[in-house]
């Protein structure tokens, strides 16, 4: 997949900021807090784990999703997101 392609979604790029921001999420408060449907929370987070960019965990019925923190990939994106907010807040 392409660069343009991961970050021209809007809600992905929601889903990607979220996770920056708060850490390690299960899909329920992603779908809560984004408000995006449970079906389409679910596609972005299977595309961004497929990218290498979210790891997913699952404990029983929980599945959590955070940064790979072995992607270059979510290396990348995080700093993307980390930079941006800063220089937006001063």
């Amino acid at each position: 997949m392409e660069i343009e392609e991961v970050f021209s979604s809007k809600p992905r790029m929601k889903i990607l900021k979220l996770i920056a921001r708060l850490g390690t999420l299960n899909i329920s408060e992603i779908t809560k807090r984004t408000k995006l449907n449970y079906t389409a929370t679910n596609q972005h987070l299977k595309l961004l784990e497929t990218e290498g960019i979210l790891q997913q965990r699952t404990y029983g019925r929980i599945r959590m999703y955070k940064f790979n923190e072995n992607s270059p990939k979510a290396k990348a994106v995080q700093n993307l997101i980390d930079t941006w907010e800063q220089v937006n807040n001063q």
